[in-house]
């Protein structure tokens, strides 16, 4: 089967799980970073390079990050297989993602724990 071999999970269920999860991680995320910018009455770089200095805001933001590129692949994948029939288009696509996602993925991972 195409769907076993190209997509993230096992299944659409499993892909369905999965793009559920690094929602929910985005989203704590998000509401963290949100919460920290209105609690911080100035948010300096200071402050700033305190906050993502802590082990466990490396490990959240790495999280996130993973999150990001793993929505990103699940969405994009399956876009790809619905609307685009030709199959060269859609693997030159699909690979296009796939590095492109890889490249954010090493470089936040970079940038993250270079702090």
């Amino acid at each position: 089967m195409v769907a076993t071999v190209t997509s993230l999970g096992r299944s659409g269920l499993h892909d369905w799980i999965l793009q559920r999860v690094s929602a929910l991680i985005m989203l704590a995320y998000t509401l963290y970073l949100a919460y920290f910018v209105m609690s911080t009455g100035d948010v300096t770089f200071a402050a700033w390079q305190a906050l993502f200095a802590s082990t466990f805001m490396k490990v959240f933001s790495l999280m996130a990050l993973a999150s990001v590129v793993v929505h990103a692949w699940i969405g994009l994948w399956i876009v790809s297989t619905d609307y685009m029939p030709k199959l060269a288009i859609r693997m030159i696509f699909q690979v296009l993602v796939i590095v492109i996602c890889l490249a954010l993925l090493i470089w936040g991972i970079q940038i993250l724990w270079s702090i």
